[in-house]
């Protein structure tokens, strides 16, 4: 096995013949191509000299590099090759000249990727709108059926959703009303304090908590708490085909599994409401004791004066609005889960996602259609 090396030779028209011989390629141990290179150096730089390869025994990508960059990374006309050696320097080629794509095309298929991302997000949508309103329809018809047939109404169902919505969710949410309101007014107190408008935090904390952070509190809350539990069981139930069971049985999963969870949680959304307002009255006017002197007794006394009882009418009906909207986006992202766990959790994540977003816009249109009344 001979190393690489060369012969410089002159045609019969006096011009320089260079023929490489040898092995160019690592397997010569011998082979020292940095060298190679700084020899070849002057005659890559002459554009008449002719590169004759058919003498080499075999090379490789290491000394085909070396000739490759030499030669300005292209084949000129004036270099012979064997036909073994094409594919090297082909693969050469191709790696220090990608195929360039053209704007246009580049543009053209951003474009469709864009438009193809928007179609599918309008298909989701109303895939989601159209699976919603038909859950609106048939609670609709059940609605309809218990009111002829009383003696159907699953009491059971009904009180354990109450159970599991409404009692187990008092601790959690009277420590975050308390909190809130402990926040709320420690806030407002040093602000109030610096323009002598102590007496203020009683109506900025009454009307605050009580039409609006009351009620969105809770609806956070069950969204989190209840609308995720809601999503998960259902879908578990069709995960483990609870569902199709009871459909082959010819039992109504709309007024079994639907119904109870959507009734209950909407009567028992207005409780809850008045629950987290107490307790977030209770904070502030804590606060409102410590950092400014006013009593409790002061507090609650002045509040009715300075909070219309027509705040309180809207709260409760936020509050029935709030848990029928959570309880139904819940029920409608359980029932679209497919028996994946993928799809489970995703589903779970997408409906409390959805819920405080619809919860959001339900009450900034509120505030906005009541922006008059009670203020």
């Amino acid at each position: 096995m001979s190393a690489a090396s060369f012969h410089v030779d002159l045609d019969e028209r006096g011009r320089k013949h260079l023929r490489l011989v040898g092995q160019w390629s690592l397997r010569a141990l011998e082979n020292d191509f940095s060298q190679l290179q700084q020899i070849l150096t002057p005659f890559f730089s002459d554009p008449f000299i002719h590169w004759d390869l058919q003498g080499v025994e075999q090379i490789d990508t290491a000394g085909a590099a070396i000739l490759w960059e030499g030669w300005g990374e292209k084949l000129h006309s004036n270099v012979t090759l064997k036909p073994e050696h094409v594919g090297i320097f082909s693969m050469l080629d191709q790696l220090t000249h990608p195929p360039e794509t053209k704007v246009a095309f580049k543009l053209h298929n951003t474009l469709s990727k864009s438009v193809a991302r928007l179609g599918e997000t309008f298909l989701n949508f109303s895939s989601h709108l159209v699976d919603f309103v038909q859950l609106l329809g048939l609670l609709g018809l059940e609605f309809i059926y218990l009111i002829k047939r009383p003696k159907d109404i699953p009491w059971r169902e009904l009180s354990a959703n109450v159970y599991k919505s409404g009692v187990m969710a008092l601790p959690i949410s009277a420590l975050l009303g308390f909190m809130i309101g402990v926040a709320m007014g420690y806030l407002m107190s040093k602000q109030l304090r610096i323009f002598g408008a102590d007496i203020f935090i009683v109506n900025i904390l009454g009307l605050g908590i009580i039409r609006e952070l009351g009620p969105m509190l809770m609806a956070v809350l069950i969204a989190g708490r209840s609308g995720s539990a809601m999503t998960a069981q259902i879908g578990v139930m069709r995960v483990t085909e609870e569902i199709d069971a009871l459909t082959t049985m010819g039992i109504s999963k709309i007024l079994r599994i639907i119904m109870p969870k959507v009734i209950g949680l909407t009567l028992v959304a207005p409780f809850l409401v008045l629950w987290t307002s107490c307790w977030g009255l209770l904070g502030g006017a804590l606060s409102a004791n410590i950092e400014l002197g006013i009593s409790f007794k002061f507090f609650f006394e002045y509040l009715p004066q300075v909070v219309m009882p027509v705040n309180l009418t809207l709260s409760l009906i936020k509050a029935l609005l709030f848990g029928f909207v959570v309880t139904l986006v819940a029920c409608h992202f359980g029932l679209r889960i497919k028996p994946n766990t993928e799809s489970l959790s995703s589903s779970t994540t997408s409906s409390v996602v959805a819920s405080i977003t619809g919860v959001i816009l339900i009450d900034a249109g509120f505030a906005i259609l009541t922006s008059g009344i009670g203020v």
